[in-house]
């Protein structure tokens, strides 16, 4: 099961991990595939509160109801050991910023041939 995250936007990113989320709970390998916005999001770090600018409510009732952040549901795919995320490296030159593993959630960072070759034959894809 593949997982495409280009938008940043906070109720993509959670909806991409969670996807991925169920899919290792039931024992499938995911890839989650960041490019631009999302690959910003998570180089930034900002994986913890919902922000869904206008959508307060629903903010509130995601806390309210301990939905798990992105930042959790990350945890839990890097724990299962059936995950792996990956950082587009050109959207990482277009987006001017630099390479790290380390703190970011990323595994492995990747440009559109290997991409393309890892995904090939995966029929379960979502594209947010």
């Amino acid at each position: 099961m593949v997982v495409f995250l280009h938008s940043g936007d906070y109720d993509r990113v959670h909806q991409g991990l969670s996807i991925a989320a169920a899919a290792v709970a039931s024992g499938r390998r995911a890839e989650v595939y960041l490019f631009w916005w999302a690959l910003e999001r998570f180089l930034k770090g900002a994986l913890d509160e919902p922000d869904l600018p206008g959508r307060e409510d629903v903010a509130d009732r995601m806390e309210s109801r301990g939905m798990p952040t992105p930042r959790v549901l990350l945890e839990h795919l890097s724990d299962s050991g059936l995950c792996t995320v990956a950082g587009c490296t050109g959207s990482l030159g277009a987006l001017g910023a630099e390479a790290r593993t380390e703190g970011s959630g990323i595994d492995v960072w990747l440009g559109w041939s290997a991409i393309l070759q890892r995904t090939a034959s995966v029929v379960d894809r979502f594209y947010l």
